[in-house]
C-alpha cells in the first residue's frame, strides 16, 4: 500500500488526529516517527495515498497542528506539504 505519513509536534495533536481520522473511517496506522523526520512527537500516522485530500480537509477544518505530510522515497522521506 502506498501511504503518506503525518508527523506531529505534540502527542496531543497526534492523538486528536487519530480520533478524527478513525471517526472519518480512514484506515490509519500509528507508528514511531522515522528518525529521518525531525518532529517534536514520537508518534506518526500513516494513511493510504488515496485518502490524501480527505485527510487534508480534516486537518484544515479541525485545526490539527502537524509538522508535515511525508511520502516515502527510495532514500528516506520527502515532505509533500
Amino acid at each position: 500500500m502506498d501511504s503518506i505519513l503525518i508527523a506531529f509536534d505534540s502527542t496531543q495533536q497526534a492523538l486528536r488526529a487519530e480520533m478524527l481520522l478513525e471517526y472519518a473511517d480512514i484506515e490509519i496506522d500509528i507508528s514511531p516517527t522515522p528518525k529521518e523526520i525531525t518532529a517534536g512527537c514520537a508518534l506518526s500516522i500513516a494513511f493510504p495515498t488515496s485518502d490524501l485530500e480527505q485527510v487534508k480537509q480534516i486537518i484544515l477544518s479541525e485545526n490539527v497542528e502537524i509538522r508535515g505530510l511525508f511520502e516515502r522515497t527510495s532514500d528516506g522521506y520527502e515532505q509533500i506539504d
